[in-house]
């Protein structure tokens, strides 16, 4: 995590504010929920899980069992139950 000294990015009369609480402490300052990014966007890992899921949905409604798609997929039976599923289409 890199620290940045508060009298460099806020205004005088915001750091007098803050002051009152707080005093010669770091503090963390999240982000806010609207710039939070969902596991796995900036990697593309959740797009490599998604495009999984859904094959592994297709071959379930073709008929494949689940038995078969843990085996096929090295997933639980429990994975592969959750998967099916699921509502997300």
């Amino acid at each position: 995590m890199k620290y940045v000294n508060a009298n460099k990015v806020l205004p005088e009369k915001l750091l007098v504010e803050i002051q009152k609480y707080v005093q010669g402490e770091t503090i963390y300052i999240p982000k806010p929920e609207t710039k939070h990014l969902k596991w796995g966007t900036s990697s593309g890992g959740r797009r490599i899980l998604d495009r999984r899921n859904d094959s592994i949905r297709h071959s379930f409604m073709n008929g494949t069992s689940i038995q078969q798609l843990a085996e096929d997929y090295y997933l639980s039976t429990e994975t592969i139950k959750k998967i099916v599923y699921s509502h997300k289409k």
